[in-house]
């Protein structure tokens, strides 16, 4: 049976460097999508990629 589904979001206010707004929304502009749908797609992309902790504790790091 076909379902529709909603995603839920909330709101949450994030300070961000005015510079970092600027060059965001430019990019935004530029690719003719929200500041909003930018910002969640970076914040995907880099939780997606994020490296991975080093596996030795950091006690042998010293």
């Amino acid at each position: 049976m076909f379902e529709i589904k909603k995603p839920t979001s909330s709101n949450k206010t994030v300070r961000m460097p005015d510079e970092l707004i600027a060059k965001l929304e430019k990019l935004a502009a530029q690719n003719d999508i929200s500041f909003n749908q930018l910002v969640i797609q970076c914040c995907e992309y880099a939780l997606k990629d994020i490296s991975k902790p080093d596996t030795k504790s950091k006690s042998d790091k010293k």
